[in-house]
């Protein structure tokens, strides 16, 4: 009976001795792979021993081509920046947590033995034992629904690390570029541009376009959230009180119409040196008016169901 004792106390040193050996060749193969263990099935078994005081975290993975695992290639690059800002953390705090990679055509057994049939798949494995057990032995598994990013992956693992894993996101020079060219090239529209934005014909043929929008009825049907026609095919809404989309278009370009050749009568037919020219131009756009405001009225006639009145139609 006293030999039991003896034979614990004589058994607990040689215990830590052979942790401490695990501890430190999982230190030699994070530095040996840049901060990132490559796993095999005899190595996992290390990293991930019953008895452990630090913590680790595992990506499962299949890269090889004859696997076309498309989502483990695209998932691959982050996993890799996340462990090597790993490497920036002091030592006595880089040491208490590992990085690892396991691909499948490594440690099939192993996929078998935690029943993983897809990939790439994230366990965090948390220290069993020392200052940092949580009581708990089962990995948490990283949740894809923030997507393949390296920096979200970075902020999920920082609640199972030591001390928050010093990531920074690479500078984005695709982004700068393209902001920087898209400067650029406004810079240069508006040397050319400029000229016609400081036109006063440029700003009144906006003013009158938008005039002519806006008086049809464009903000009435947006407000009414109005149809673009009828079911029944019609454009014309009867009553006051509606309006469909595409009237607002009709009644845009008849006001249009209207307003262009009174306009022609009064600023442009008056400095013709032709008389007779002066004289066809002005049968021309009278007559526009006289055929253009028929049509109005029939429209009004279609709107106002019973309106006696009408011109030339």
């Amino acid at each position: 009976m006293l030999l039991l004792p003896f034979l614990a106390l004589f058994s607990l040193p040689l215990a830590i001795a052979a942790d401490d050996a695990t501890h430190q060749k999982l230190v030699s193969l994070a530095a040996a792979g840049g901060g990132l263990i490559k796993l095999d099935a005899a190595s996992f078994e290390l990293l991930t021993s019953p008895n452990r005081d630090w913590s680790a975290s595992i990506e499962f993975t299949a890269l090889d081509n004859r696997r076309r695992c498309s989502p483990c290639r695209e998932f691959n690059p982050s996993w890799n920046a996340v462990a090597k800002a790993w490497i920036k953390a002091p030592k006595e705090h880089r040491d208490n947590h590992f990085f690892a990679t396991l691909d499948f055509d490594d440690g099939q057994m192993v996929f078998q033995q935690l029943g993983l049939a897809s990939a790439p798949v994230v366990y965090v494995y948390p220290a069993t034992e020392g200052p940092r057990a949580t009581g708990r032995t089962d990995p948490s598994k990283y949740d894809f629904s923030h997507g393949f990013e390296p920096e979200p992956l970075a902020q999920h693992l920082s609640n199972h690390t030591p001390i928050p894993i010093p990531y920074t996101p690479p500078f984005d020079w695709a982004r700068w570029t393209t902001f920087a060219a898209g400067f650029l090239s406004l810079a240069l529209a508006l040397r050319f541009v400029a000229p016609i934005l400081q036109s006063r014909w440029t700003w009144g043929v906006i003013s009158i376009l938008t005039s002519l929008i806006m008086t049809s009825g464009f903000m009435f049907t947006r407000i009414r959230n109005s149809p673009f026609m009828g079911h029944d095919g019609s454009w014309v809404a009867g009553g006051y009180q509606n309006q469909y989309g595409q009237e607002v278009q009709v009644l845009t370009v008849v006001y249009g119409t209207l307003g262009f050749a009174f306009l022609m009568l009064i600023m442009v037919i008056p400095y013709q040196t032709s008389a007779q020219r002066q004289r066809f131009q002005i049968y021309l756009w009278s007559a526009v008016i006289m055929m253009v405001y028929s049509i109005l009225i029939v429209l009004f006639k279609v709107k106002n169901r019973g309106y006696p009145f009408r011109l030339l139609l």
